[in-house]
């Protein structure tokens, strides 16, 4: 496709897992599309499945209103159906084909000029090689509740994300004072600790399990008998899903081939509160937030960085940067290449401020 054709007409998709704000940036592309530059715009269904199968529909400004406080994406998503990797049966046998041609067919069916990518690392990968194999002119947006994308300060969906699981360690606190228990809750997150981190240290945690510090659960019972020595007789654990011992591995739940993100993580709760009720005899529970931390209605601030991302993705297609995925520096919206938006996890920085002022007032990561 050539990429310096006028723009008259561009599309938007949503992929991988849903994420609060996700309708407010396709709120924000719509209404800068339309209303700034008199474009049109088409929301493919279903995130790479709507390009692959030419599921599309035209959106205007009436298919966007009041969708600003919505959670999820009106439009669907998947974190299935890579282009290049789509899953098919065929004579019985499930195989996977490279069905890239197929997407530019139905982007040239569709007349459209560019297309702006809502994704994390899985979504944002597949832009950037239909970019670079393809010729197809795309501009990305980062979005995952993980925080983990290193190009940008922020991803939209890590606030509500943060928030819900602040509030569970808030409700927790009572039922854990009041039965004299220690309650675990995992969190998502997958191979970053900025949630667990964050929700720890907003909802007093008093230990705090990340994938960027091995732990060893002897520094936690230590933490806990500590606690009770001081006539504390309950304790908060914040166990990131990915986090894992000194000398040992993740805990995976399950394994699921045709993902862009195969691992599944999860269970390293049970885990932990297994092990502290066998050695210290306290009663332990598990909460797992799991989807919830998903789901809801976006918090102020990420409808206001949602809305950003949505028309600076806009201002990106109609500057003809593409190949490039909007990003945060606080204050500004910049952006940069999406080669360099997914080569990398934004890990939480062990010596980084936040850790430190979170050992300062005595919260223990198990490393020591």
């Amino acid at each position: 496709m050539a990429l310096n054709k006028k723009i008259r007409r561009i599309g938007v998709l949503t992929g991988g897992g849903d994420c609060p704000g996700l309708n407010a940036v396709i709120r924000a592309v719509v209404k800068t599309a339309i209303g700034t530059y008199k474009l049109s715009v088409v929301g493919f269904e279903n995130g790479f499945g709507g390009l692959i199968q030419n599921r599309a529909c035209d959106l205007t400004v009436r298919d966007v209103v009041g969708i600003l406080p919505r959670g999820g994406t009106i439009l669907g998503t998947t974190n299935r159906d890579n282009p290049f990797k789509y899953q098919m049966v065929v004579n019985g046998e499930k195989t996977f084909r490279d069905v890239s041609d197929r997407v530019i067919e139905n982007i040239n069916i569709q007349e459209i000029d560019a297309l702006i990518i809502i994704g994390g690392d899985g979504s944002l990968s597949i832009g950037k090689d239909l970019y670079e194999k393809k010729g197809l002119p795309v501009v990305g947006v980062p979005k995952t509740i993980d925080n983990d994308l290193s190009a940008t300060d922020q991803t939209f969906g890590f606030d509500t994300a943060l928030t819900t699981a602040t509030e569970a360690l808030d409700k927790l606190h009572t039922t854990a004072e009041s039965h004299h228990r220690v309650m675990v809750l995992e969190v998502m997150g997958r191979y970053a600790g900025w949630i667990a981190l964050e929700a720890g240290i907003a909802g007093g945690a008093d230990v705090i399990l990340i994938p960027e510090i091995p732990y060893s659960i002897k520094n936690v019972y230590e933490k806990i008998y500590q606690r009770q020595e001081h006539g504390k007789l309950f304790s908060i654990v914040v166990v990131a899903e990915g986090a894992k011992p000194l000398g040992g591995d993740m805990v995976v739940k399950r394994m699921v081939e045709e993902s862009f993100d195969p691992i599944r993580l999860g269970g390293i709760g049970n885990v932990v509160a297994k092990q502290i009720e066998d050695e210290t005899g306290m009663e332990s529970r598990v909460t797992v937030l799991g989807h919830l931390q998903r789901g809801g209605s976006p918090t102020a601030f990420d409808r206001i960085l949602a809305t950003r991302y949505g028309a600076g993705a806009v201002n990106l297609v109609m500057a003809g940067k593409f190949g490039e995925m909007v990003c945060l520096r606080t204050p500004n919206i910049k952006s940069v290449q999406l080669a360099e938006a997914v080569g990398e996890i934004r890990h939480v920085p062990v010596n980084g401020d936040m850790v430190r002022t979170a050992r300062q007032i005595g919260i223990s990561f198990g490393d020591k």
